[in-house]
């Protein structure tokens, strides 16, 4: 049995917009759109998640709604508290209390919390997840909670950017 872990990096945010805390720092146009042609993409590919977490920050909630909307698809979702400004282990804890009825979980978060949670459920290594892109790591496990450090298979990294200024999506 497998679980399927896809990481969505929120799209580019707006320094220039007017924001008071950090976490309620909204999406750039370019994120805007960044968003959207990856919602899209993922229904393309048939990789719509069973079930996703967003961080709290705003960015990172309109990212996955935006995405959504635009691929047509849904799942439940929720806000997940512990994906912002979150270390590895938190992320690594949050993974493990989801409930084993997902087979495919998403969580909507930042960097570079997660360059460094891919490559540690990988095992090592170094990547770079730019704004909007998606990952997705496979694990040969049962439920969640047997998700650990090094025991994930990168299936793919795809850079928003790809999509976006090939105008594919």
């Amino acid at each position: 049995m497998t679980k399927t872990l896809i990481f969505f990096r929120h799209g580019k945010s707006d320094w220039e917009a007017s924001f008071d805390r950090d976490r309620d720092r909204p999406l750039a146009e370019r994120g805007i759109s960044a968003a959207k042609a990856m919602g899209k993409l993922l229904a393309a590919m048939d990789k719509v998640p069973d079930f996703a977490l967003t961080s709290p920050a705003l960015r990172a909630k309109t990212t996955l709604e935006l995405a959504i909307k635009a691929g047509g698809w849904a799942c439940p979702t929720a806000i997940a508290e512990d994906l912002y400004e979150a270390e590895v282990d938190q992320v690594l804890e949050v993974i493990q209390q989801q409930s084993d009825d997902y087979a495919s979980l998403m969580l909507v978060g930042h960097e570079p919390t997660w360059s460094a949670t891919i490559a540690a459920l990988m095992g090592g290594g170094t990547l770079r997840v730019p704004t909007a892109a998606l990952a997705a790591l496979e694990f040969e496990v049962s439920t969640w909670s047997q998700v650990a450090v090094g025991g994930g298979t990168l299936l793919w990294l795809l850079p928003a950017k790809l999509f976006t200024q090939a105008k594919l999506l």
